[in-house]
């Protein structure tokens, strides 16, 4: 399929790789649990956006350019890492009666998603080394070859999205009978997103 040597198994990576847990993930379920479907979904295009922008950088040769230059890849992977622990003490210090840390218009969502995505600068050396296991060696990649990998990423990405946050939202829907439940589930994505951000800095 235009350059790509074995298209089910590629698709198969892609989704697999979609499951992996990840602050991306983690926006998208507590975007769905505090605002609902609609939000859920601006969250999903969010990472669908910012996994383009990543994909193209990486077939551009940006990645090839971080892996050469330490200061550039130190600066993008502190800058993810401030991003994360930020929305994380939000979450963590969040009370009760404040209103819902991501209760605010669908482009919240949508931004928030897309610079968690953006500022990741490893998925953008993975994008390179993930390509080149799905190309044909016997045909020369071209435009269409790399078109189609990215679209094939972004239905994956907005099906998985899409489940992901009916889930969420059928979960919600618990949290919101008991707020108890909902104000520390908060808190505890606060922490893994902390978490997140300390994993980032320590895997330089």
């Amino acid at each position: 399929m235009v350059g790509i040597s074995d298209y089910p198994a590629f698709a198969g990576a892609v989704l697999i790789f979609l499951a992996l847990p990840g602050p991306g993930n983690l926006a998208l379920l507590t975007a769905t649990a505090q605002a609902g479907r609609r939000a859920g979904l601006s969250a999903t295009w969010g990472v669908i956006a910012g996994d383009q922008v990543l994909m193209w950088a990486a077939v551009a040769g940006l990645a090839a350019v971080l892996q050469a230059s330490a200061i550039w890849f130190n600066l993008l992977q502190w800058a993810g890492a401030l991003y994360l622990g930020y929305l994380g003490v939000q979450m963590v210090r969040a009370k009760p009666e404040d209103a819902p840390l991501l209760d605010m218009s669908s482009g919240r969502f949508f931004r928030q998603t897309f610079f968690i995505t953006l500022l990741n600068p490893k998925a953008i050396v993975f994008y390179m080394a993930f390509f080149p296991l799905f190309i044909d060696p016997q045909q020369q990649p071209g435009w269409m070859t790399f078109t189609s990998m990215a679209l094939t990423v972004a239905v994956l990405t907005f099906l998985y999205g899409a489940g992901l946050t009916l889930l969420a939202y059928q979960l919600a829907g618990r949290m919101r009978r008991n707020p108890l439940v909902g104000e520390w589930l908060q808190k505890l994505a606060g922490v893994v997103l902390l978490g997140f951000s300390v994993r980032l800095v320590l895997q330089k």
